[in-house]
């Protein structure tokens, strides 16, 4: 595997980007593992570890909908270029006004392309909804956001899932989490990255005990190999569940700061636990193809 980290085209909070190569050394695969992922988020993980064959699955359908769009060719990186070019000028010309219009035809048709506007030029980059599932995160107040640069650097990152995809047999499902789970083989590996219990939730990602028992009981009854990321503990409090539901697993931490909240005084650092149902090691057991250091555009 690639030492580069590849950054996907879409912003979540609590992306994995600097928990990639500690993951990449302890993940339990082989050339021939059904990579799985029950709560794909903004898919960092898998699509930096490139399997050959992987489920990629989430809640959230306008996710599934953007990679599932690439995958039909409905998205494309010159798709992407030509459309951000043309929104990314209407912005720079009507600022707060036209980001709010496209929110509200988004939140009408779900475009995956407005929801790909939205996302890159909302506040903070977050993605939220509200009850109604509307998107509702306001705007980042960056009327020239879409640079030149800029632009080029989303394109090359959908292009990226564009050769991934081409090159690899890889499915996007909207479901639920044990519904993906369900679907492991005996040669799966499921990494699970669910919402953390006690943190960060919205409408398509509320997540309390019992939500974190019945993953619990999933994972454990599947008897496939897992891996799981968490939060283990900030300055001021530690993640009781760890002890709690997840005690008979391998724990390993790293410490991550997270740029998420309004306030700088709420961006603090903290310490990220993975934890796996085997023993954890280094540079073994890992897919044998490296992917290329590829460049579009």
């Amino acid at each position: 595997m690639s030492d580069k980290v590849y950054i996907p085209p879409l912003k979540i909070q609590g992306i994995k980007t600097k928990l990639i190569p500690l993951i990449k050394e302890n993940v339990a695969i082989n050339a021939d593992t059904l990579w799985i992922e029950p709560f794909m988020g903004s898919g960092v993980v898998g699509f930096n570890i490139a399997p050959k064959q992987a489920i990629f699955s989430d809640i959230n359908p306008h996710i599934i909908n953007f990679y599932q769009y690439i995958k039909e060719g409905k998205i494309t990186s010159h798709i992407v270029r030509s459309y951000l070019e043309q929104e990314g000028k209407k912005l720079s010309e009507l600022d707060t006004a036209y980001y709010y219009e496209v929110r509200e035809r988004f939140n009408k048709n779900s475009d995956p392309l407005d929801f790909l506007f939205l996302n890159r030029s909302c506040f903070n980059g977050m993605m939220r909804f509200n009850k109604t599932n509307d998107f509702n995160v306001p705007y980042g107040h960056k009327p020239q956001r879409f640079s030149k640069a800029y632009i080029t650097k989303i394109v090359n990152q959908v292009a990226y899932i564009e050769y991934q995809i081409k090159n690899n047999d890889w499915k996007f499902i909207c479901q639920p989490f044990e519904d993906t789970i369900n679907m492991a083989n005996e040669k799966a590996f499921i990494y699970c990255d669910p919402p953390y219990i006690g943190r960060h939730v919205d409408y398509y990602d509320s997540w309390d005990e019992d939500s974190e028992l019945l993953l619990y009981k999933a994972l454990n009854e599947s008897n496939i190999n897992f891996m799981l990321s968490t939060w283990d503990h900030n300055s001021y409090r530690k993640n009781e569940y760890i002890e709690k539901i997840w005690a008979s697993c391998h724990k390993i931490t790293q410490n991550h700061y997270y740029f998420v909240g309004a306030k700088e005084t709420n961006r603090n650092p903290m310490v990220e636990a993975l934890l796996t149902n085997y023993t954890p090691f280094q540079n073994s057991n890992q897919i044998s193809e490296e992917n290329e250091q590829l460049t579009f555009f």
